[in-house]
């Protein structure tokens, strides 16, 4: 008893001597505490802080806001409010002398981003924000898949992450909650379709084929061999049903993703003769490995008749950022 004691105190003395423990902040998933006075809300400036988080999911078959906002003044930013872990500090006054941003990490609680927003004046911070929508936008959705993915480090589909380095030597992270899988040539299929207790059905598909040139990243070809590995490996609920992709609905954007060149797909799917089952939206990245003169193809995709699917395809969305191919896991 007398050592756990000692123990106790010794433990106590060190925390009290090194960094002060943040406590664990608060907030659903895309939701941003926005701090503004009542004035600066109803005014110009408000408005455009408001469009701006307004801003609506990509690839979805109707219009979802990018952020839930909670809003408080200066004066009721107090311990509840200051536990959130997105918030957003607006300071407008004559003392500044122009428009800028400033992100810190944790400090109130963790984990857990700030970002204080300065303008000289209400209209000069409504252009300010109005030019720079794109980078409170990337700002909070990236700090959210962060979120996500440390959640993911600590709890994933073990068994997904063996299937995926056996039939294709690259590792994924995905939720656990997400265990029903199939397989087929050069194909894994994770979903959560064995779950009855659900509406929605939540799923992974993963394939790979070779590499021959540039072309393989245009749109056409991308839907093709979408559609006819989906085709192939995922059947309908009816007698000759598969899923297929709305062609006019697809975007392709090119992005970097660990150094490599990257290409992802946005777009809404359906299921081919079958009027019982409709579609949903999806997520798609294509990446070359290297080493084996590859393409992969990580896809995230949803089905939830009635319900907003924003939030399901931004959580799955996190774990196709996990991907390492074989040369990432040397």
């Amino acid at each position: 008893m007398k050592k756990a004691f000692l123990l106790l105190i010794s433990i106590m003395l060190l925390t009290s001597c090194g960094e002060e423990i943040k406590r664990k902040s608060m907030g659903a998933p895309f939701e941003v505490m926005l701090v503004c006075e009542d004035d600066v809300w109803d005014s110009t400036a408000g408005i455009a802080i408001e469009q701006v988080l307004d801003t609506p999911v990509p690839g979805l078959p109707q219009k979802e806001t990018s952020f839930k906002v909670t809003r408080c003044n200066n004066d009721g930013f107090k311990i509840t409010e200051q536990a959130f872990r997105n918030i957003i500090m607006v300071d407008i006054s004559s003392s500044h002398s122009k428009c800028e941003f400033r992100f810190d990490r944790d400090i109130y609680a963790s984990p857990q981003v700030v970002m204080a927003i300065y303008a000289p004046d209400n209209k000069s911070f409504g252009e300010f924000v109005t030019k720079n929508a794109h980078v409170i936008v990337d700002f909070f959705t990236e700090k959210e898949r962060e979120y996500q993915i440390a959640e993911l480090e600590e709890k994933h589909n073990k068994q997904a992450v063996s299937l995926m380095m056996q039939k294709f030597g690259c590792e994924m992270k995905i939720p656990s909650s997400i265990s029903g899988y199939m397989q087929g040539e050069n194909f894994l299929w994770f979903s959560d379709f064995n779950n009855p207790s659900k509406v929605e059905t939540l799923s992974f598909a993963v394939y790979s084929y070779p590499y021959t040139s540039p072309e393989n990243f245009s749109k056409e070809h991308f839907i093709h061999m979408r559609d006819s590995v989906m085709k192939e490996n995922i059947p309908g609920g009816e007698p000759n049903s598969y899923i297929q992709t709305e062609a006019e609905s697809v975007t392709l954007t090119d992005v970097a993703y660990n150094g490599k060149y990257m290409s992802v797909a946005r777009g809404l799917w359906y299921m081919e003769n079958d009027d019982m089952f409709g579609g949903g939206p999806f997520v798609s990245h294509s990446i070359v490995d290297e080493e084996n003169g590859k393409v992969i193809v990580v896809e995230a995709f949803v089905y939830a008749p009635n319900k907003q699917k924003g939030g399901f395809m931004r959580k799955l969305e996190a774990s196709l950022h996990t991907l390492k191919l074989p040369a990432d896991l040397k």
